[in-house]
């Protein structure tokens, strides 16, 4: 990842035809398209990819885990049980609807740990989402499980990790709803963009027309829709989905080019003893976008860390002190630090997140570094940044 590193003629092309019929809007304009449906052609070639039955595509990963929240009817003062290793779009998308993100530890597989889940249950707990951050997944059995015994919905955010599977199933479509992002850094993109999908014929009815306004879409005269429920504006553009269209297509290849470099990379920090990997539960099959490993202690892996900045080795992540996928930088959460003034049940209901005991999570995050596997590398070039990796890595521990 991520996809732009191999934009071609096919992304080109795509896009050339939106922009030769003028339409860059996905609904509407019938007669102008000559024939072109960028959206409805990537939501086909979804639902068939990730063996599901209902896609909709949204103009982000964000929107996406909005409109899916929405879409099962979780509103004001609802709990949502989510990672403290994420990113902040999860909790945003749920404070969005006036519900409350309830954060838990994380265990070694970077992802939910279920008894932490199991713990935080409450009755006013709906959704379980567990996040298959940096292309790997969750215990998703055990976390099904848990939410057929009480009842839950269990949404997958796999805006990292499309691609990967679980079980023969493609991540995302083993829940009853799932997510992706295709911004401009995730292993395939539209630039802008995202998408639900679903089994479940209802959410995906809840889900076109929330993220249209409300517009029922029936009929073809868009002046004369109805308005079932109030609803926001989350459209994807054509152009946008144009370019997914083709990278779609691409998906395959780019597994395959990432999984070539992990497992060279792989390899060689396994020659490395005090290097252990994250656990990848039984069944599952990461998407090879990240390489994900611990280091003995936190203070060793933040010399690591810093070693390799030092060497010129970029795309490697220290996430414990990063502002954006750790809770412990996210003061703006556990301060409410907003614009406007937020839901009374929000205010009332969010855990003081500043007071928080994490341990578990940090004795995980703390030592991890998680190297970005790029499309454009040759095996040369992976080859010798493994080398280089292993060898700084040797020395500072």
């Amino acid at each position: 990842m991520p996809g732009f590193e191999l934009f071609g003629d096919r992304e080109r092309e795509q896009v050339q035809d939106v922009l030769d019929s003028g339409v860059l809007m996905r609904y509407g304009f019938d007669g102008m398209r000559n024939g072109h449906w960028k959206a409805k052609e990537l939501e086909a070639a979804l639902s068939a990819k990730m063996k599901s039955k209902h896609v909709h595509l949204l103009s982000s990963g964000t929107a996406a885990l909005t409109v899916a929240l929405a879409s099962a009817g979780v509103g004001a003062g609802d709990e949502v049980i989510m990672p403290t290793f994420t990113f902040v779009a999860s909790f945003e998308s749920i404070l969005a609807l006036g519900a409350i993100p309830i954060l838990v530890d994380i265990d070694d597989t970077l992802t939910l740990d279920p008894s932490a889940v199991e713990k935080a249950i409450t009755p006013r707990t709906k959704v379980v989402m567990p996040v298959h951050m940096c292309g790997s997944m969750a215990n998703l059995e055990v976390l099904q499980q848990i939410c057929d015994q009480h009842d839950l919905l269990l949404l997958e955010d796999a805006c990292q990790a499309i691609g990967g599977s679980y079980k023969g199933k493609p991540l995302g479509s083993i829940g009853d709803l799932g997510c992706f992002s295709f911004d401009y850094v995730k292993t395939i993109t539209c630039g802008e963009g995202g998408a639900v999908i679903t089994n479940t014929k209802a959410y995906y009815e809840n889900a076109h027309k929330y993220s249209d306004h409300g517009h029922d879409h029936v009929g073809h005269d868009r002046g004369a829709e109805t308005h079932p429920f109030l609803g926001y504006n989350f459209r994807i553009s054509e152009l946008n989905a144009a370019v997914g269209l083709a990278q779609l297509d691409r998906l395959d290849e780019f597994i395959a080019l990432q999984k070539k470099s992990y497992t060279i990379l792989r390899e060689a920090l396994s020659q490395v003893p005090e290097i252990s990997f994250r656990k990848v539960p039984d069944g599952g099959e990461e998407n090879y976008s990240f390489l994900s490993f611990f280091l003995p202690s936190e203070a060793i892996a933040q010399q690591a860390h810093k070693a390799l900045g030092e060497a010129g080795i970029d795309a490697c992540f220290y996430w414990y002190n990063n502002n954006w996928h750790y809770y412990r930088k996210w003061e703006h959460l556990s301060q409410l630090e907003s614009l406007g003034k937020l839901p009374q049940e929000v205010i009332e209901g969010l855990p003081d997140y500043s007071k928080a005991d994490f341990s578990a999570s940090d004795h995980w995050v703390g030592r991890t570094i998680s190297c970005l596997i790029k499309l454009g590398w040759t095996e040369a070039e992976i080859r010798e940044r493994a080398k280089k990796i292993a060898e700084i890595l040797k020395k500072t521990i």
